[in-house]
């Protein structure tokens, strides 16, 4: 995906490309490349590649969720800064916290939060289950981009969300993913949004898992919400 076929397929989800965000997907480009070579931020490094699978990847949430009408946002596991990163370049109005457990790719999301000029943003080193368990009903997405089955996600990171908003996991291939039923009963969500969809271009599956929290969160869970014995993320 060359940049002109990726501001063809925003306008058809309704995204506007301007050139400053162009600039400044470039500019995100150039240090991936560059602090890539220092440490393993992701295989994928062509920028087609980079801007179908990455850039354009994660701004398809906008298919599930109107990201206008929101005002904070968790990017758990972020990575390289996928989705949290690009969603802030497009969503400026949004305040995102973009958590990671590896403080070198925290150190690298909050170099480019600086060279990008991005305000409103922050990269936190932590675990997705302490992080959670200090910063209860924060947001209104928390959102997840291929970390860990939804079962896993769920009990993880639905503490962060404010009762009656939303976890939104972004997938590949849905037919891989373990029976999450019994992670939303216990835990009180509901599911209220279900989308595939390929990506264009190369045709690779892509779900979107839009779940709405019911419940405000106790301050200690009870027992019967240890769904999983989940390893640490």
């Amino acid at each position: 995906m060359n940049q002109n076929d990726f501001i063809i397929e925003l306008e058809k989800i309704g995204i506007c490309a301007t050139k400053d965000k162009l600039d400044k997907l470039e500019k995100y480009y150039n240090l991936i490349i560059e602090y890539n070579k220092l440490m393993n931020l992701t295989a994928i490094t062509d920028i087609d590649s980079v801007y179908l699978k990455h850039f354009y990847d994660s701004l398809t949430i906008s298919k599930i969720i109107d990201l206008n009408k929101y005002d904070t946002l968790c990017d758990l596991g972020s990575g390289a800064g996928f989705p949290g990163i690009v969603i802030k370049i497009f969503y400026p109005n949004l305040n995102i916290v973009l958590v990671d457990s590896l403080n070198k790719r925290v150190n690298f999301l909050n170099k480019v939060i600086e060279e990008l000029n991005l305000e409103g943003i922050c990269a936190i080193h932590d675990r997705i289950e302490n992080y959670s368990t200090k910063h209860k009903e924060e947001f209104d997405i928390v959102t997840a981009r291929a970390v860990a089955p939804l079962n896993v996600l769920l009990e993880l990171g639905i503490n962060l969300v404010k009762k009656d908003y939303y976890f939104i996991a972004m997938k590949g291939n849905i037919t891989s993913e373990p029976d999450y039923t019994n992670a939303l009963n216990i835990l009180k969500c509901k599911q209220t949004g279900f989308i595939t969809f390929k990506l264009p271009i190369e045709n690779s599956n892509r779900c979107l898992i839009k779940i709405q929290k019911k419940f405000s969160t106790p301050k200690i869970f009870p027992r019967e919400y240890n769904i999983i014995k989940s390893k640490p993320l």
